[in-house]
């Protein structure tokens, strides 16, 4: 491949990556993995049951509480997503009153269903739980527990809750009627941690091709320098995660995923260009900053589609 290819190749792909920095994008727009609470249910009966976790503020990211406007009602009806509830149940969780202060955001999951409530987008800092039985007209709720980790996990046994003792009332609240015990799955996270790197080498090494970088040597060294950094990088950011929340992740995360542009753009420089044409040493850095870009704006769109992996 020529040097004038490499370079219409270069300009196409640069101009992609400028592009989709320039679009304008909503208030939801955000940066790298998002947080996530994630509720199981053990011992849960077959009755049907929805559950949600109320905010101790009055947003986090798009949910949001009920302005008393219909058009701002998200139901099932209106918005057919599957944390969305149906008309009557978002009725029943809209007007519960939680002595507490505490925020329905109208966000629901059919927990008799997935035994598990998974708000992978922006969940609340600090949250209830609370589970509505709509044959019965039944609340209940647990205390206040707050995210501890990036991935934040809890276990609910339902064993023992005496359902048709908890009527719906001025009172119900005040009283913890399910034990809630952190339950963060290891296993989980290295499989997810398995699978972000995997994908973030197979993204680049598929601008490396496009770059002109085809031969077994080259793409040899490729894979071997993004493993090493994709495994330094991913491993860092989890402990940042779970030791000091999302405030010092979202700052480390930006400033290491420069660290990993220069220093890939360095190696590439001294390795990469031993088994290559005689290029310029900006051919790689500009591969580097490509490759980066692409697979850093694939994992916002993958965390929409896959949010237990990214």
């Amino acid at each position: 491949m020529g040097k004038r290819k490499h370079n219409q190749i270069f300009v196409t792909l640069l101009c992609a990556v400028m592009a989709a920095i320039a679009l304008p994008v909503t208030a939801n727009a955000d940066i790298g993995p998002k947080e996530s609470v994630r509720i199981q249910f053990e011992n849960m009966g077959d009755a049907l049951c929805y559950g949600t976790l109320l905010s101790e503020r009055e947003s986090t990211g798009p949910a949001s509480v009920w302005d008393g406007r219909e058009e701002n009602a998200r139901t099932y009806e209106e918005y057919p997503y599957s944390n969305y509830l149906v008309r009557e149940v978002w009725e029943a969780f809209v007007n519960y009153k939680d002595p507490d202060g505490y925020y329905f955001l109208q966000e629901g999951w059919t927990v008799s269903e997935t035994k598990e409530i998974a708000w992978t987008y922006y969940p609340p800092s600090s949250f209830k739980i609370l589970l509505y039985y709509p044959e019965t007209e039944t609340f209940v709720s647990s205390g206040i527990y707050e995210r501890y980790a990036f991935d934040t996990y809890y276990t609910v046994d339902m064993e023992g809750v005496n359902i048709g003792s908890a009527e719906y009332n001025e009172d119900l609240s005040t009283n913890e009627r399910i034990d809630v015990c952190r339950s963060y799955n290891s296993r989980q996270e290295m499989l997810s941690l398995a699978a972000r790197i995997a994908l973030t080498i197979v993204i680049e090494m598929i601008v490396a091709v496009l770059f002109g970088f085809r031969k077994k040597k080259q793409l040899l060294i490729l894979a071997i320098i993004n493993f090493i950094t994709q495994i330094i990088l991913n491993l860092l950011l989890n402990i940042i995660n779970y030791k000091s929340g999302p405030l010092a992740f979202t700052v480390f995360y930006a400033l290491l995923e420069i660290v990993v542009f220069a220093v890939e753009a360095g190696l590439y420089c001294k390795f990469l260009k031993k088994v290559s044409e005689k290029q310029k040493n900006w051919y790689y850095v500009t591969y580097s900053f490509v490759a980066n870009s692409v697979s850093f704006g694939a994992g916002f769109f993958l965390a929409k589609i896959l949010p237990g992996i990214f």
